[in-house]
């Protein structure tokens, strides 16, 4: 059954400007997974990379109905690829999600469906 459903576009030039402000920002938004994910790719993707995780935590937060805060935090969500690299979200290690990421010139966007059975 579909408990949620949420939505997040964020700009990549306010990403970088973060990032680049910051080693810090990266840190908070990031997992040590999806961060050694982020440590081999190119200088180009990265900022997709971290905008689109960004993007995809905020979504999820969304769909949960509690937004980024103590209950759901950014080190509590993390998106992992399966081996032919479809994205899922995990909340506390357990899977609770699909998500769907993308990138634009300007822009990236995901969208998050939490399932529960």
């Amino acid at each position: 059954m579909i408990t949620g459903i949420g939505l997040d576009v964020v700009e990549l030039s306010r990403i970088r400007r973060l990032d680049a402000k910051s080693p810090k920002f990266r840190e908070r938004i990031l997992t040590e997974y999806e961060q050694l994910e982020y440590d081999q790719l190119t200088v180009a993707r990265k900022v997709e990379f971290l905008a689109g995780r960004f993007a995809a935590k905020e979504a999820f937060s969304k769909a949960k109905g509690t937004g980024i805060g103590s209950s759901c935090s950014f080190q509590d969500i993390e998106v992992r690829k399966d081996a032919k690299g479809k994205p899922s979200v995990y909340f506390r290690d357990i899977e609770t999600g699909l998500v769907s990421i993308t990138h634009s010139k300007e822009f990236a966007a995901a969208q998050v469906l939490i399932q529960t059975n």
